[in-house]
This record gives structure tokens, C-alpha cells and sequence, in this order.
């Protein structure tokens, strides 16, 4: 494919389907994100206003990070504090699907919704990659930001359209058009992130007590495996509880898998073999978090495992 094209034709759509009128863009802070904030800044100027929704659900400094790139790259963003509805719509749910669906309404309903009637804009740039849509309409799970493709009208449920404009690329090409739109290291090869963000890494019901624990042994694994080569590395936290020791005392904690997988585009993807080392020195951390006591590691490869676990 030839990248830069693609590129082209992609700020020219953006361009003829906006017109005079404003966009609103959704900001995620992965690379997705990312490339359609920079082709829709290019295509649009200041007729986009990029947000970044900040969900409660986020790794620890993820919107300073945000902020401080596109603040390097003069590409306005505004950070929205949803935190508080966020949780509020995962209270209770402990099924995939639901805490899924709960994030999407309160995402393109609520906030965006808000967001929408606020700045007059008719349009959401989003970061939907070709991958998002084949897991979802193949009822793998559903992606978030999966609309259109099954049925959902957004202009009709919520006000306005929806502009998708890397719906045919994978993550690898994503990367590559990433790269040509002279993007950051730190964006262009940061490791994916779900949409629903740490709800997808918290097996059973999202609170904030299970969103600091899954939030530190993300951070350690993220630290441990950065320098990796891997694809994607993560931190899971199960519902299941084992007996441990603490304190020489018995424990009934906590268990995180960790999984990191070898991949280019995510369709398939097999466990990295990780040093032995490197494994024992993120079990020791991961298990030195107060009420966690098993660390796992992931063996099973994609399929019949998807990366995510939710």
C-alpha cells in the first residue's frame, strides 16, 4: 500500500465531509488515537476540537503523558473529566459484554453526546482499525468503538456522525502511516491499549480498589517488559482468590495474570518466551502489592485465547 496516498486521501475525505462545520475528535492516547488526531488536525485545523477523555480507567499519568505530547506537537487537546460517570455505569456489572456496553453509552451518549451539543460539531473523528471490526461483528467481543457495523446508527442514537478513517488498516499499518505523519517515538511504537481501558484487564466488577491494583501491576509490568520487542504486554487482575502467606500470616488474596504476546496485527499472536529471570523479578513485585499473592504467567496463544481477557 502506498502509505502516504493514504494519507492524502484520507485528509481530503475528512475535508469534503466536514466542510465549514467542526469535528470533535476522540483522544485515547494510543496510536490508533493518535494518527487520526494528527490526519484530522491536518485535514481540519482549528475546525477539530480534540478531547481526551479521561475515564477513571486510565494507567497511572496517562493524561499528563497526553497532554504534554500533543502540547509538544501544538495539537490542542482538552482533557474531560468523566471519571465519576464512567464508574457510576460499571457499578454492579461483572459480564464482559455489559461493562462493554456500559462504557459505550456512557462514552458516545453521555460524554460525547455533551461534548457534541457543546461545540455544535456534526462529526467524531475515531481511531476504529479493521481488526476492531472483524473481533466485534464475528461476535469474538464486541470493541467499544464499533458502531455502524452492527446496526447502530450514531447520527440517529446520538447527534452525529461518525468519521473512521484507519478502518482499513491494521496495527501494523497504522504504525507505518504513524511514522510518515512524523509522530512521536513515544506514540508510533507504544504498545496497544483497549478502549474500555482497565475495565478490560479487571475479571468481575470494576472498582476503584481493583483499578489500584491492576494500575500497579501494570506499571510493573510495563516497566519490566518495555525494552521486550514484544507486541503488547499486560496485567490482569482475576476475581478468583488463592491462599497465600503474609506477615506469617494466612492471606486469602488477590491473583494477576500477566501476559505479553508476539504479534503483527493482533489477529494471531503467540506467548513470548521471556527470560526466567525477567519473570521471577515481576512476580516479586507484582506479589509484593498489598493483597496480591499469585502471579501468573499466560502460556496460551491467539486463538484460542484473545489478547484482552474481557
Amino acid at each position: 500500500m502506498d502509505y502516504r496516498k493514504f494519507i492524502e486521501e484520507r485528509i481530503a475525505e475528512i475535508r469534503e465531509t466536514v466542510g465549514d462545520g467542526v469535528a470533535i475528535n476522540a483522544l485515547s492516547g494510543g496510536v490508533d488515537s493518535a494518527v487520526v488526531t494528527a490526519i484530522g488536525h491536518r485535514a481540519l485545523g482549528t475546525q477539530l476540537k480534540t478531547f481526551f477523555v479521561d475515564n477513571a480507567l486510565m494507567r497511572a499519568g496517562e493524561p499528563e503523558f497526553v497532554e504534554k505530547v500533543f502540547a509538544e506537537m501544538n495539537i490542542p487537546i482538552e482533557v474531560v473529566d468523566a471519571g465519576k460517570e464512567f464508574l457510576a455505569a460499571l457499578r454492579g456489572l461483572t459480564d464482559p459484554e455489559e461493562k462493554r456496553q456500559a462504557i459505550t453509552n456512557t462514552f458516545y451518549c453521555d460524554v460525547f453526546g455533551r461534548l457534541v451539543r457543546e461545540t455544535g460539531a456534526k462529526y467524531l473523528l475515531h481511531g476504529t482499525i479493521l481488526t476492531d471490526i472483524e473481533e466485534t461483528t464475528a461476535g469474538i467481543k464486541r470493541q467499544h468503538n464499533i458502531l455502524s457495523q452492527l446496526g447502530i446508527d450514531p447520527e440517529k442514537e446520538y447527534g452525529y456522525q461518525v468519521l473512521e478513517p484507519l478502518k482499513t488498516l491494521r496495527k501494523d499499518g497504522v504504525r507505518k502511516v504513524a511514522a510518515l505523519l512524523d509522530l512521536p517515538d513515544q506514540l508510533t511504537s507504544r504498545i496497544p491499549f483497549p478502549g474500555p481501558a482497565l475495565a478490560a484487564r479487571i475479571v468481575g466488577e470494576v472498582t476503584e480498589d481493583e483499578l489500584t491494583l491492576v494500575r500497579q501491576a501494570t506499571a510493573i509490568v510495563e516497566d519490566e517488559l518495555a525494552d521486550s520487542g514484544a507486541f503488547q504486554y499486560l496485567a490482569v487482575l482475576l476475581q478468583d482468590r488463592a491462599t497465600g502467606i503474609r506477615d506469617q500470616r494466612r492471606e486469602f488474596g488477590r491473583i494477576v495474570a500477566v501476559r505479553c504476546i508476539d504479534s503483527l496485527d493482533a489477529r494471531t499472536a503467540t506467548p513470548a518466551r521471556l527470560e526466567w529471570e525477567v519473570l521471577e523479578r515481576i512476580c516479586r513485585r507484582i506479589t509484593a502489592i498489598p493483597g496480591v499473592n499469585r502471579c501468573l504467567y499466560d502460556l496460551t496463544p491467539k486463538p484460542p485465547a484473545t489478547v484482552e481477557y474481557i
